[in-house]
């Protein structure tokens, strides 16, 4: 991809606000909070999934804002690896195309430091499986936005932490759990970014259009508008795909909330309303960034495992880790009956 990485990672945090302030026993509080609920948190996933019986529970690491922006530019960098954009073809640059790329890859590694510290102030914690040591997967903790937040909603120190753990447990679990989810992901960001230049080429024909339909749905983002039919099928399964997963960690977190999280209904609601709010400039970012469409695919995700688990139960459901073909197709995440009947007849 054309990105200088390095210098996207010092841009956003040269930009990057600070957090909450502090004192060193409050932050060493929330980081060993976070440490310890990351760790119980899988357990509590275990017992409920019956994923991951007998793997070690590597431990998480808790990150300021600039350690995120770090975290994500390398789990980006890799997880691109394999891209080759249409320019990158036959044969070798002329001078003045390498300057060119040059200027391109700097812009775009600016563009990206920006949106990074613009996100950087918004994730609570993230499983990346293409970060951290040997880029073998890491989960992250931002430990100052769960302060903010935490703040923010009034809620319990420790019931926040935990119940931020599970989401994000849940995740890494998904991954170190199911062995074939992690490469399948790579493929299909992989063909999905090498064609994404002719999707975004012919999208300026009818900009207009995509502009319009930008500003009338909170549900979509840019760039599932910008797509062809070719593009727009694997963006599909992608789609359908972190639907699935943030809606599995949505399921999970509910149904272990109550046991292990007293306080878990008032979190829950404080931040269901929270995900809703933000100023204007906030909430037109989320939809240019496709912000607003992901927090459409936590209910929607979580819809679908709850009516599935409902209706054959949690080994049932787990028929979906089987294969890619096992996944969930876009059609179905709202049409769960359909999933059942195609994987259990």
């Amino acid at each position: 991809m054309p990105v200088r990485w390095g210098l996207a990672a010092s841009t956003g945090t040269a930009l990057v606000p600070p957090g909450p302030a502090v004192s060193a026993d409050e932050a060493a509080a929330e980081v060993a909070r976070l440490a310890e609920g990351a760790r119980r948190g899988e357990g509590h996933v275990r017992d409920l999934t019956g994923l991951g019986v007998g793997l070690p529970v590597p431990a998480a690491a808790v990150v300021d804002r600039p350690g995120w922006i770090t975290s994500a530019t390398e789990g980006i960098a890799e997880l691109t690896s394999g891209v080759v954009l249409p320019t990158a073809r036959g044969g070798k640059p002329s001078t003045l195309g390498r300057v060119a790329g040059e200027v391109t890859s700097s812009v775009a590694a600016a563009q990206m430091g920006g949106l990074l510290a613009f996100l950087s102030t918004k994730v609570l914690g993230q499983y990346d499986p293409f970060a951290g040591p040997a880029r073998a997967g890491q989960l992250l903790l931002v430990a100052p936005n769960v302060t903010a937040a935490r703040e923010a909603l009034d809620v319990d120190a420790e019931d926040f932490a935990l119940w931020v753990c599970v989401h994000e447990a849940t995740h890494r679990l998904q991954f170190t759990a199911v062995p074939w989810l992690r490469d399948h992901f790579r493929d299909e960001v992989t063909t999905f970014a090498s064609g994404m230049e002719s999707g975004v080429s012919a999208a300026m024909e009818r900009l207009p259009d995509v502009v319009k339909a930008l500003r009338s749905r909170a549900d979509v983002s840019l760039l599932e508008l910008i797509q062809g039919p070719e593009q727009g099928a694997i963006l599909d399964r992608l789609l359908a795909l972190t639907t699935l997963l943030e809606g599995h960690a949505e399921h999970v977190m509910d149904e272990v909330g109550p046991a292990v999280v007293p306080t878990v209904e008032v979190i829950r609601r404080r931040f269901s309303a929270r995900r809703r709010g933000g100023g204007p400039v906030d909430r037109l970012l989320r939809v240019l960034l496709g912000v607003q469409a992901k927090i459409q695919q936590y209910e929607q995700g979580r819809v679908f495992v709850d009516q599935v688990v409902g209706t054959v139960g949690m080994e049932g459901f787990n028929a979906v880790w089987t294969s890619p073909e096992t996944l969930p197709r876009r059609a179905e995440i709202t049409d769960p009956a359909a999933w059942v009947r195609r994987v259990h007849g």
